[in-house]
Parts: structure tokens; sequence; C-alpha cells
């Protein structure tokens, strides 16, 4: 978005959301982009806005399970290569296990360490800065907020007992705005279901059962919103490979999972 286009939507910006309430802010926003006051991208960006207010934290952050993280006492030259492997620029430093995060190391952090050879051995916790923890019912766009002022990026998710939950980036809050940010580091994203030729479906482990649903496969639980937690419920452990699950006219094969989770899943219509 150039500078011109920029001041033309903050603009609109402006004069829609003068004196008016959230529901009236909604409104309005929709009345303009089918008035074509507002272009059709800018009015899903603006009512994508409004809707930070209506997420909490644990609804965009990156779960414990995929979270990169670096063992306290990891040498600055070893750190340094696990944000090159990893595409990241700043890792959650942990002691004993990932629900104890103790710091953030960042990558600009370790150039001048990089630069002397007498201390790329050094522990990484030498460099690395306090993290900011956040509660995972946290509204998303008062985390927001807090980035801003604090000048922060990144934020450590906690649980009720104070225990990891996830990671949240200013990235992910943006993602919620325009849609996936996607840079030269990022691995190619694997899609959550997809058709196979034969009918059938691979789902991924934390594909979600209302998407789920639009594909025939009724499963609701109160509990739980990804296949992969819903079939951990119903077998009551973490299923493994070739165990299959007959629900509601579909059988669920596990194609390949480990301890702690499922990773991929193939669906197929009862009859098929």
């Amino acid at each position: 978005m150039d500078a011109e286009s920029h001041s033309s939507l903050w603009s609109k910006m402006c004069s829609l959301f003068s004196g008016k309430s959230e529901d009236h802010l909604e409104q309005a926003i929709r009345e303009a982009r089918e008035d074509g006051e507002l272009k059709a991208e800018e009015g899903s960006m603006l009512l994508s806005i409004l809707t930070l207010d209506e997420l909490q934290v644990q609804d965009i952050m990156t779960p414990r399970t995929d979270i990169d993280c670096l063992p306290s006492g990891t040498t600055i030259r070893d750190a340094a290569a696990a944000i090159v492997d990893t595409g990241h620029s700043r890792l959650p430093v942990y002691a004993g296990t990932r629900d104890n995060i103790i710091g953030i190391v960042h990558a600009k952090d370790m150039l001048s360490s990089l630069m002397q050879a007498e201390t790329q051995l050094s522990p990484v916790d030498s460099i690395m800065s306090e993290p900011f923890f956040v509660p995972e019912t946290k509204i998303a766009s008062e985390l927001l907020q807090e980035f801003r002022s604090r000048k922060n990026h990144l934020a450590i998710v906690v649980d009720e007992y104070g225990g990891t939950s996830g990671l949240a980036s200013i990235e992910d809050l943006l993602e919620v705005i325009v849609g996936d940010i996607e840079d030269e580091h990022d691995a190619p994203k694997e899609e959550d279901i997809v058709a196979l030729e034969d009918g059938s479906y691979r789902l991924s482990g934390r594909a979600y059962l209302e998407d789920l649903e639009e594909k025939g496969m009724a499963m609701e639980s109160d509990e739980v919103d990804t296949i992969g937690g819903y079939l951990s419920l119903d077998a009551g452990h973490v299923p493994q490979k070739g165990e299959e699950f007959h629900l509601n006219g579909w059988t669920f094969t596990i194609e390949d999972a480990d301890a702690k989770q499922i990773h991929s899943i193939i669906a197929r219509k009862d009859g098929d």
C-alpha cells in the first residue's frame, strides 16, 4: 500500500469510527463497502480489526508443541545456527522444561558475540532478554496495544497453572487483519484438509472440527477443537499409526502420529 492509499484509508477510518459504537462501526463499514466508499479489501481489513476484540490470545497463538526453543546453556554459536535453521529472529530459552521459559534471545544480539571467537561458546543466557508473559485468556486487541507500548514483538502464553501454553507474536495478530504473512524463510504450509483422488481426505491432526463439518464429517465437542484432539479424547490416549475409528458414517485411519500428537489421518466415507 503506497502513501497516498494509506492516507486515504486512514481518512476513511477516521470518518467511519468517529463517535460510533462497535456495532455501529461494523454496520458503517459494511455499508461503506457496499456503497463503494471503501474497496472490498479495505472493508475486510477494517472488519478484521474489529474481531481482535472478540479473540483471545489462545485463539491466535502458536501452540506449545510447535514452539522452537533453546535449552539454557546453549552456546551462542549453536543458538545462531538454530536461528538460521528455523528462520525465526527470536527464540525462547527454557530451563529444564518448556514450562519454565527464562528468556528470549534475539538474532541481532548475537552479532557482536559471533564476531569474537572467545564469546561464540558463551551460553546464550548471557545475552537473552526477559520474557513477556501473558495469560491465554487475554483479549487479542489488548495484547496488540501492549506490544506497541512495550515495543515488544513476542509473548509467552501461559495457562491458568503457569505452564507454557504457546507463543504469540505481533505477526500472529497482523495475520488476523491482513491474512497469512509469509517471508522467504517460511516453509511451505500444508493444507489441513486435502481431497485425494479416491474420494477420501488426508487430514492434519490440527484440522478444525467446524471445517470438517463442511465436508460432511459432523463432530462436535465442548472440550476440543481439532480432529486430532477429538480422536485422542475418544480413544483415551494418543492414537498411533494404523488405529481406526468409525464415527458418523466415516472411517478415520491414523496415518502418522508420535507419542504426543496425531500428525495426519485418512478419512474415508463408509461405503465408498
